[in-house]
């Protein structure tokens, strides 16, 4: 595999995750109110180590993003609620905000490298 076969499987797998970040931060909002629910996330990082390392990425695409599958764990809850639900909100919507601007960059960088691979094929 050359740099450009690395550079994009790298966005790809970056791009994977992090939509399979958003889903599992939208159910923590979405069950904001629900008794007892835990909210859950994953160290993106690890993830985003652990995908490159086994090649998880090859051929993914949409509905495939998720296979991914990173190892979720319960977030610490920073103030104890009577119900046992463990969502702070506003917690939980910067993380999805950062997450989504984060995707963005994403998907804006992978772009430019094909635009840039269209560049050079067509001269």
């Amino acid at each position: 595999m050359g740099p450009l076969d690395n550079s994009m499987r790298f966005q790809e797998t970056v791009i994977a995750l992090r939509e399979s970040r958003q889903q599992v931060l939208a159910s923590n909002i979405a069950n904001a109110d629900t008794p007892g629910y835990k909210a859950r996330d994953f160290d993106f990082s690890s993830a985003l180590q652990q995908a490159l390392a086994s090649g998880q990425n090859q051929g993914i695409s949409g509905s495939q993003a998720g296979a991914l599958s990173p190892g979720l764990l319960y977030r610490v809850p920073t103030q104890a609620s009577l119900n046992g639900n463990t969502v702070d909100v506003d917690a939980e919507r910067n993380e999805s905000t950062d997450n989504a601007l984060r995707y963005e960059a994403s998907l804006t960088m992978i772009t430019s490298q094909i635009k840039e691979m269209l560049a050079a094929i067509q001269g």
